[in-house]
């Protein structure tokens, strides 16, 4: 099951970027929309695979998040380091990954850069400024952190941007990171993907608050609430804070609020989301709403569009065919690097003074 886009006029929504004083120029809306385009068309293209067990393993997928992933990551500087979650991958093409890497990571190929161990989007690149996430939620928060601070103490002007979504703001791996980067005013952004359901749990059955960005000010920290489904307000939160960062002014908690158009993942079929609630957000796909507003204001026409969609379809279609020709990881490599393999060179003696070697009581 999954949540389809809603064709034509959305006249009960607002227009995209709203009481934004300063949008992005038309070419680099249109550029956001093409790298999003990608995003979902790739994503799509492996649900097709996972369902003829060409790819084995948990899906995840961002269709739903494009406007968050490639709005948050479109204004950060060469010199930013990005630190994403599964659900980013419009991130990862806004910020150099190509398809061929990526779908050498899906399908767990030796040419992936995690050498066929890995697969979804657990993957970084050197030169890239991208660090490959880690599967536990929450736990890359403390490492943005920790980038923050080492980038500050080599005196860049570097800003971490990390990824949460809304059931990981529950671990403390998140409270313990965001109070650090407030205490020590980190050039630090933690953008909280909250897609309404953490797995089958509702918003109401996670947290109390009316939203998440209200914790911001227990923190001593900026927060922001933005709809995540208009990439013109969440590239101006973003930029706005990607500013504060670099100034010294500290770091932000940013919240997109968005619906997840999937299940978890295409394991999860999300029978659990009220019908009246898909009905609701459907057309807010953020693809279909980035679209209506670019042929609005000029900015694609129908050909353009058109072009764009065989563009991405081919750009695809080109990583499955050259991502399927590589080989696995052979059996040797296949071990390779998973385990620190050392010479012991110092072990505790056993002399006279007793067991420890000590030689001489407590």
């Amino acid at each position: 099951m999954s949540v389809q886009p809603v064709e034509g006029a959305a006249p009960t929504l607002p227009p995209l970027g709203a009481g934004v004083h300063a949008p992005p120029d038309l070419p680099t809306l249109a550029a956001i929309w093409r790298t999003m385009l990608l995003a979902r068309t790739f994503e799509e293209r492996v649900i097709a695979l996972y369902r003829q067990n060409r790819v084995t393993g948990g899906v995840y997928t961002g269709i739903g998040n494009e406007a968050t992933a490639v709005g948050t990551a479109w204004p950060m500087a060469p010199e930013d380091v990005l630190l994403p979650l599964h659900r980013d991958l419009g991130a990862h093409f806004a910020r150099g990954h190509t398809p061929r890497e990526v779908m050498a990571q899906v399908l767990k190929r030796a040419a992936s850069q995690t050498g066929g161990k890995d697969t979804g989007l657990h993957l970084g690149r050197p030169g890239s400024n991208i660090v490959g996430m880690i599967s536990h939620l929450g736990h890359m928060i403390p490492v943005a952190a920790g980038v923050a601070l080492a980038e500050r103490y080599q005196g860049r002007r570097a800003v971490a941007v990390t990824y949460i979504g809304d059931g990981g703001t529950s671990t403390g791996d998140f409270h313990e990171a965001l109070n650090f980067a407030a205490v020590q005013k980190l050039p630090m952004i933690c953008v909280v993907e909250n897609n309404q359901w953490a797995y089958s749990t509702p918003n109401e059955l996670e947290f109390a608050c009316a939203r998440l960005s209200d914790r911001a000010a227990g923190y001593g920290m900026a927060g922001e609430t933005v709809d995540g489904t208009d990439a013109i307000a969440v590239y101006d939160a973003a930029a706005r804070a990607l500013e504060r960062a670099r100034t010294g002014r500290g770091p932000t908690l940013l919240e997109t609020v968005t619906f997840r158009m999937r299940g978890h993942a295409e394991h999860d079929d999300m029978k659990y989301v009220p019908a009246e609630m898909i009905a609701e957000w459907a057309p807010r796909d953020p693809l279909a709403r980035l679209e209506r507003h670019l042929r609005g204001v000029g900015g694609l026409d129908g050909d353009e569009l058109a072009a764009a969609r065989a563009e991405a379809a081919a750009a695809v279609e080109d990583a499955v065919t050259w991502a399927e020709a590589q080989p696995a990881p052979a059996g040797p490599e296949a071990g390779a690097g998973v385990y620190s393999h050392w010479e012991a060179r110092w072990s505790p003696g056993r002399g006279a003074g007793g067991a420890g070697g000590g030689g001489g009581g407590a």
